[in-house]
């Protein structure tokens, strides 16, 4: 197994690696599991959040090895890059793989729990939740600190960020699900523009974010940037249902 443990919680590394060890028998469950699975456990007055991502098929697990690092060895090295540009995340604590010859079988990210106010799914799903246009307002000046400092977050999605309430009014904002980003030395407008497009279908939501946006991007108006949001939202929706249509017949096929 390969193991990787910062160096603050290096006197917790027999402690974490049980936990990974006894992963399918101990730890409670955090979320659905559908794809990967997160559970939380107690270290000392610290809450762990340990993610096993799915074993991959044969192909990625040859990648995995050889080519390509983990999911896991990405969201640590990524949690760390962010943290280092001042960008909110949990604490990375970890990463392991278990590998044989062939290839990775299961790997794991360990980072602090954070307990958090709300997610931005929550703005979509409630319009009167407290506060909403303030959250989205900040969120907005977030992402496009993100995009100056050339992060593109490809899993810029609305479960992706957490928010907590701060002091005076003040929100803080983490991300999760970090194994697919982008770096770059800076971001032109239409790859700014495809990243805030996934986060919801709501036109009200991206017209209060278009008017946020540009006031901090100068050289484009609201409008202009509510046209090309939207834009990139219609193609995105639109190849959506069409993975959705496909699905559904192959499904159809195997009964």
């Amino acid at each position: 197994m390969i193991v990787k443990i910062d160096s603050h919680f290096q006197k917790f590394a027999s402690n974490l690696l049980q936990m990974v060890e006894k992963f399918k028998t101990s730890g409670q469950l955090f979320g659905d599991g559908k794809r990967n699975t997160i559970k939380l456990f107690e270290l000392e007055d610290i809450k762990v959040n340990i993610k096993s991502f799915k074993v991959p098929h044969l192909i990625n697990s040859v990648v995995y090895k050889y080519f390509r690092k983990s999911k896991a060895r990405r969201s640590y090295e990524y949690a760390v890059r962010l943290l280092e540009n001042g960008i909110g995340t949990p604490q990375p604590i970890a990463y392991f793989e278990n590998a044989n010859w062939l290839g990775l079988k299961d790997s794991y990210y360990v980072s602090e729990h954070l307990e958090v106010d709300l997610t931005y799914r929550e703005l979509i799903h409630n319009p009167d939740y407290p506060d909403h246009e303030n959250i989205l307002r900040q969120f907005t000046r977030f992402t496009f600190n993100l995009h100056e400092k050339g992060i593109e977050f490809l899993d810029h999605s609305p479960g992706n960020t957490l928010i907590n309430k701060g002091e005076n009014g003040q929100y803080q904002f983490y991300l999760v699900d970090l194994n697919r980003m982008n770096f770059h030395a800076s971001m032109n407008f239409e790859q700014r523009m495809k990243n805030l497009s996934r986060l919801t279908p709501k036109k009200e939501m991206i017209a209060i974010m278009s008017d946020e946006y540009a006031k901090c991007y100068k050289s484009k108006s609201p409008q202009e940037i509510l046209d090309t949001i939207w834009k990139e939202v219609c193609r995105f929706r639109a190849g959506f249902e069409r993975k959705k249509r496909i699905k559904k017949k192959l499904k159809f096929w195997k009964v």
